[in-house]
């Protein structure tokens, strides 16, 4: 007798929908989705709310992850979020590369792909839908740089995108060289040493690694020796640069993530809630000393293993809403990520994009500057949370100006 399929509703407000599970290789569902790309959530004014440098092309072709990480924001996420957290249940966002494409071919501005912000393109439903690689594709074939941050394996077709790709980098995610540690911290995910070897895979074939060490979880990852066994291990293995970042908990997660660490590690909760005494955002927040003092210990250790480092979304309260960066204090590279990729514009009839020259990627600091970015885009400046519509309305107003680009070459005018 055939077994029954299983039917889950989803929850969006007062709208409900409904759709049936594929049980393998793991609990799955696929959904016709109209999402767009879009910039970073939030942007530098009025509140300070922002710390990535680069503007980027957010993409997820997955909601939920079966790393199941311990720390992770999205499970605190509603929709097709919530729907793993609550049944195990990961969203396949069915043909987004090719949604993905049209998106891309609308425009004639483009900023790096960041694949992905939330969720691991790498896990293990990618094997079976490819969607990671499909979108990278999409990218390269428009000649548009493109990076993919992971704590699962890089397959060797993404590799060979990436490293086809100019200004594509790859980034891995490494919470601590101990194994059995990382087992406790995550369900999935790749071993200590497999994501090693994926920066050394990165380091000679694609020729920029990035290692993230992020999050730094108190009083379980955060000891000296520790990451500067890491730092080392990974610098050795070819990273050319280290993003950190503190553990943020948010509000609907403290106490579930509290218990977590006192169950499997038997961190006493009142020594977390003792360094948890901020709150910033809806999300809470080790203290700013406690913070201030392990980011002063990466950037020795990361100094004396002659690598670049930079913090990621890390603050500080100011009065009310406002906040401020941290990595002024200890950033050592340009951009955060420690790789410098130019928005790329396309001109007239080309089917490929080209970066700006002279463009940097850094829009935050442009933020800074009186004179125009040189990207001729005055709201990049801006430093804000773009959205798609702002790319259509960018490419737009190039057109005019790309128009005459050829006559004043010309001398004519």
């Amino acid at each position: 007798m055939a077994n029954k399929s299983r039917v889950i509703t989803v929850e969006f407000g007062k709208v409900s929908r409904h759709f049936e599970v594929i049980e393998s290789p793991i609990p799955h569902i696929l959904v016709e989705s109209d999402k767009e790309l879009h910039g970073w959530w939030n942007g530098i004014d009025p509140n300070g709310n922002r710390e990535c440098t680069a503007e980027k092309l957010l993409i997820n072709p997955y909601n939920g992850c079966s790393h199941n990480c311990l720390f992770c924001y999205s499970h605190a996420l509603g929709g097709y979020f919530r729907l793993f957290r609550e049944k195990g249940v990961v969203t396949v966002f069915k043909d987004f590369d090719m949604k993905v494409a049209r998106q891309l071919d609308g425009l004639r501005v483009a900023s790096c792909g960041y694949l992905s912000p939330v969720t691991d393109p790498f896990q293990p439903i990618n094997d079976r839908y490819r969607l990671s690689e499909r979108i990278l594709k999409q990218f390269v074939d428009r000649n548009i740089p493109v990076q993919c941050t992971t704590k699962g394996r890089i397959s060797d077709t993404a590799l060979k995108l990436l490293k086809k790709q100019e200004h594509s980098f790859g980034e891995v995610s490494i919470l601590t060289p101990d194994e059995a540690k990382r087992q406790r911290l995550m369900t999935g995910g790749a071993s200590t040493d497999v994501l090693v070897r994926n920066i050394e895979r990165l380091a000679n074939e694609a020729e920029i690694a990035v290692c993230r060490i992020d999050p730094i979880i108190p009083l379980v990852t955060d000891s000296r020796r520790e990451l500067a066994d890491l730092v080392k291990r990974v610098v050795d293995a070819g990273a050319k640069h280290i993003i950190t970042s503190c553990v943020d908990v948010p509000r609907a997660l403290k106490h579930d993530f509290f218990d977590a660490l006192e169950k499997r590690f038997g961190i006493p909760k009142r020594e977390l809630e003792r360094i948890y005494t901020e709150t910033i955002s809806g999300r809470f927040h080790a203290n700013v000393e406690y913070r201030r003092k392990l980011f002063g210990t990466m950037r020795d250790i990361c100094d004396r293993n002659k690598v670049t480092m930079g913090l990621c979304m890390e603050f500080e309260s100011l009065a009310g809403k406002r906040v401020r960066g941290l990595n002024s204090e200890f950033k050592s590279s340009n951009n955060c990520e420690g790789v410098d990729v130019p928005i790329y514009v396309r001109e007239g009839d080309s089917e490929r994009f080209e970066p700006v020259q002279g463009c940097d990627g850094n829009c935050l600091k442009c933020h800074s500057l009186a004179e125009a970015p040189v990207c001729g885009i005055s709201e990049l400046k801006k430093a804000g949370a773009c959205k798609l519509r702002d790319y259509r309305r960018w490419s737009r107003e190039l057109v005019p100006i790309q128009n005459y680009l050829p006559i004043l070459w010309s001398g004519l005018i």
